[in-house]
């Protein structure tokens, strides 16, 4: 009997070892829906622009431009996965990679994922932008795949099945999706690809990690944000 069940007791002990052993990849919920704990606001001079309603986080544009930012600090590759509503106009998004900008020409460097509300333009809602001071800050707008070689020379083609205006639930709530692996960055927008590049560049011209930051852009605009949940794959 018991030499029947020592090869059995070997290979559970070695499931174990492997299922502790494996890394937690998994998406993590960074807003509770309650609370902005575990996040901080830059400049923290416009710390009541940010509030939370109805399990929701609330930026009045009213009352200061900035930034909300995540605790981690230091994120290479994810992915990001949230619900954001204009309940009028606005102009908002997420900066990924972010750092300081040493060239003050921006408080900030980083790559933008654009939002704003329906009627903005493909060149804000659904586009990369560039916020890169020193170098070249490309266009790479909705419905585009943009390929940037080690020269800095940009190539441009159309996605197919890109989302479109008639994928946007005005004034309702819509779902993105960013995915950032090494040089490689894209996202969705209700289930279909938005707009994506990819960047040859050396190292040193790229950005490599940073923080996460969701905007508030303009004065007199309100943006809603919810269900916000992050898988950091490096």
């Amino acid at each position: 009997m018991t030499t029947r069940i020592i090869p059995f007791l070997l290979i559970f002990l070695a499931v174990i070892s492997v299922s502790v052993a494996k890394p937690d990849k998994e998406f993590v919920k960074i807003f509770d829906g309650e609370t902005l704990d575990g996040w901080e606001v830059m400049p923290a001079k416009t710390s009541s622009a940010w509030t939370v309603k109805d399990e929701m986080i609330v930026g009045n544009g009213d009352k200061g431009r900035g930034y909300l930012v995540y605790q981690n600090k230091e994120i290479a590759d994810l992915e990001l996965k949230f619900l954001y509503r204009f309940p009028g106009k606005g102009n908002s998004g997420v900066s990924i990679r972010a750092i300081k900008d040493k060239t003050r020409r921006r408080s900030f460097q980083s790559y933008h994922v654009d939002i704003g509300h329906l009627g903005i333009g493909p060149q804000v809602l659904g586009a990369w932008d560039f916020h890169t001071p020193g170098r070249r800050e490309h266009r790479c707008f909705r419905g585009e795949r943009l390929v940037i070689d080690e020269n800095d020379k940009p190539t441009l083609s159309k996605i197919k099945g890109a989302v479109t205006k008639d994928d946007i639930n005005k004034n309702g709530w819509n779902e993105v999706h960013v995915l950032v692996k090494g040089n490689r960055f894209k996202f969705s927008i209700n289930g279909k690809p938005s707009a994506e590049f990819t960047e040859h560049l050396p190292l040193e011209k790229r950005l490599q990690k940073g923080m996460i930051q969701f905007q508030l852009h303009d004065p007199g605009m309100i943006v809603h944000f919810k269900d916000i949940h992050l898988k950091v794959l490096q």
